[in-house]
């Protein structure tokens, strides 16, 4: 099973893509931990992505799509995973879809965990992740505007986006992931 999960910050995107882990037993890929975590260890990527963060801004395309490439041929995704924060764009899609087809395999469900804009931002403050400040935040959440509703056009039209209401007890949000991938 090769998923994609996506939301706005605080969407759920992390836990709903932990639960779809353990459950097809495929490796959890999270785009906002390895930053993260490039960050703690003040790597010069961790530098730079941290200056991107602070000012609520998208890490470059190009930096992205070269990491995704490298961890998607990493022995233990060869049965699948789940991405979590990426893609971000409609370019990225583009490019993670030609590099999929080069390795003969294709996403099968991108997921949209849909919350309103209130949600997001109630959700992320009560987080507190290092790049969850007002300013990054408004910032981030007009980003998904321009950025990731234009890339669901995309999944959409080669019908393979699930819509499924983020704004519901976990467990709830599980049940209708599974519902739909079952379908």
């Amino acid at each position: 099973m090769r998923l994609v999960m996506l939301g706005g910050p605080g969407s759920g995107k992390g836990t709903q893509a932990k639960k779809l882990s353990e459950h097809f037993n495929i490796p959890w890929i999270s785009t906002g931990d390895v930053l993260r975590a490039e960050i703690a260890a003040d790597s010069l990527l961790g530098q730079q992505v941290a200056e991107t963060l602070a000012r609520g801004e998208l890490v470059s395309d190009d930096l992205m799509i070269d990491f995704i490439k490298v961890r998607l041929q990493q022995p233990d995704a060869a049965q699948g995973w789940v991405l979590d924060g990426y893609p971000r764009t409609a370019f990225q899609a583009e490019e993670l879809d030609f590099f999929l087809e080069t390795l003969n395999v294709q996403v099968h469900y991108v997921i949209w965990l849909e919350l309103s804009a209130h949600a997001l931002i109630e959700r992320s403050e009560n987080r507190g992740a290092i790049d969850d400040n007002p300013d990054a935040l408004r910032r981030r959440i007009e980003t998904l505007a321009e950025t990731t509703m234009p890339m669901l056009e995309y999944y959409d039209y080669r019908q393979r986006l699930m819509r499924v209401d983020g704004n519901q007890p976990p467990d709830d949000v599980k049940r209708d992931i599974l519902s739909g991938l079952s379908r």
